[in-house]
């Protein structure tokens, strides 16, 4: 297929959603994030080849990325690491808001701290940090983080909390009414006592909450939504709780890296992910939210139907910028304490 130039593929991104284009893009994502449906489909669609690899963290991401030629042209970064990748440099402005399809945007996700706007990036997938509980075990309030934090008998050392330093003092913050990221040291002091008083509690610090639920290793846990989802299809007597303290929230999103080689193409694929039947796509295949306005239609009946993924109204949901090196020192020494 003859290739169109940079300009009337610019130009086609805001007329219309048949544009063609021809070549290659070059992928990073998280691993088992990216439905292989919706690559052949975009593939298809635009002649163009893709090829995708896979990271486990945003850490090991961006080390990649800093260390310069990485080939990639596409990352999927949480919303604190295109903050900082943006500050960097690292990052093409593709200006999303003026393509197409940027109308399916949810309003709520637009103007976040990372990309107010949204002159960098679009939204793979959005979700909550929150926490899941086996009902024939514990049949209390599970709309708070006391269920972690001060666990009632029957939990007790049947606890599982992510291994994850700022995951875990955040929804400390939240439980004690705390603003997020603070600094103020008789706070932090209550932090600290509160998880060294709660920890005797906990049997495991782990990611594999979904794994560790269906195995009956645990019979509560710290976790997302779309993986409490997915830990309920095999235990079904698990259920979600929305603490009423509030929960962090986290969008992983569609950035272009600078200088990237297929620049036009990756801007396609952000026009492309902002369709609704494409945004349910990717949603089917990870079981979380995508910020997308009509992708409902197109989701798979139990996710569509999913507790995990109905959020109460005045559910409280913070989106917090990434913490200043002071404060994250000061975390450090709480956390380093907690896991000794």
């Amino acid at each position: 297929m003859k290739k169109l130039s940079s300009l009337a593929i610019a130009g086609l991104l805001l007329t219309t959603s048949t544009s063609f284009a021809a070549g290659e893009l070059h992928i990073y994502n998280f691993g088992n994030y990216t439905s292989a449906d919706l690559i052949k489909k975009f593939e298809k669609q635009f002649d163009v080849k893709v090829t995708l690899d896979t990271y486990d963290t945003n850490e090991s991401m961006m080390a990649k990325v800093k260390a310069g030629g990485s080939g990639y042209d596409i990352v999927i970064p949480s919303d604190y690491a295109v903050d900082i990748m943006k500050k960097e440099g690292l990052l093409e402005a593709t200006e999303p808001d003026k393509m197409e399809n940027f109308k399916n945007i949810k309003p709520e996700i637009v103007n976040l701290y990372y990309d107010e706007g949204r002159h960098y990036t679009v939204p793979w997938q959005i979700g909550v940090t929150s926490l899941q509980a086996d009902t024939a075990v514990y049949k209390g309030d599970l709309d708070t983080w006391g269920v972690l934090f001060n666990p009632p008998a029957e939990l007790k050392g049947r606890i599982n909390v992510l291994d994850d330093m700022i995951s875990v003092i955040h929804a400390a913050e939240h439980y004690k009414g705390f603003k997020l990221c603070t600094s103020d040291k008789s706070e932090l002091k209550q932090i600290n006592e509160l998880l060294l008083a709660a920890k005797p509690s906990w049997r495991t610090f782990s990611y594999d909450a979904p794994t560790l639920l269906q195995s009956k290793d645990v019979d509560a846990s710290m976790i997302w939504d779309g993986a409490a989802y997915r830990a309920r299809a095999s235990r079904p007597t698990l259920q979600f709780g929305f603490p009423k303290e509030g929960v962090e929230g986290f969008v992983d999103n569609v950035a272009v890296l600078k200088g990237a080689t297929n620049l036009e193409n990756a801007k396609l694929f952000q026009n492309f992910v902002m369709d609704p039947e494409n945004a349910a796509m990717i949603s089917n295949f990870a079981t979380y939210s995508n910020g997308i306005v009509g992708s409902e239609k197109f989701l798979d009946k139990d996710l569509g139907n999913a507790l995990e993924l109905q959020r109460p109204a005045n559910f409280k949901v913070s989106f917090s910028p990434p913490c200043s090196p002071e404060v994250i020192e000061l975390y450090n020494k709480i956390w380093t304490n907690l896991r000794k």
